[in-house]
C-alpha cells in the first residue's frame, strides 16, 4: 500500500447490483439503504434497512463502486 491509501479516506458504503429472489431481474441498491427497497418488476424486499449496512434479500451480482 502507499502512503497515499492512508491519507485519502475511501467510503465504506458502495452500489451493488441486487438480483431478485422472485423474478431474477436485477436492481441496482445502495449498501446503506435507509428505506426499504423494492424489486420494481414484481414488488419483492431486495433490501431492508437496520440502522447501518442494509439487509440484502437477493444475490449480489456485482459491487458497482
Amino acid at each position: 500500500m502507499s502512503e497515499w491509501d492512508f491519507l485519502i479516506p475511501r467510503p465504506k458504503s458502495q452500489f451493488l447490483k441486487v438480483k431478485c429472489k422472485e423474478c431474477e431481474s436485477e436492481e441496482t441498491v445502495f449498501s446503506h439503504a435507509k428505506t426499504k427497497v423494492y424489486c420494481k418488476t414484481c414488488g419483492a424486499l431486495m433490501a431492508e434497512p437496520t440502522g447501518g449496512k442494509a439487509k440484502i434479500q437477493g444475490r449480489v451480482v456485482a459491487i458497482l463502486g
